[in-house]
């Protein structure tokens, strides 16, 4: 075997290939897109959170001004008509 590797060829045919290691490193390849693709989408979910609460805040805020709207008209009527 020493001889075929003075006569040349590519040193990949020769040299061993440990396909355990191969196929470990190829899962944390996979691992890390699949642990950046949830990152991505778990951000986008806090961001939607995020403007589904500001809406809820603005809704809330919109009832209680309805409500106070509402309350001070009934004591201004009441001041004008007693």
């Amino acid at each position: 075997m020493s001889e075929m590797r003075k006569t040349g060829g590519s040193r990949y045919l020769y040299a061993p290939f440990d396909a355990a290691d191969a196929r470990i490193e190829a899962n944390e390849r996979v691992q890390d897109e699949r642990w950046h693709a949830l990152a991505f989408r778990l951000k986008g979910i806090e961001v939607a959170l995020i403007r589904l609460e500001k809406r809820l805040w603005l809704a809330v805020f919109g009832v209680v001004s309805v409500i106070l709207a509402q309350a001070i008209n009934q004591l201004l009527d009441f001041n004008i008509g007693g």
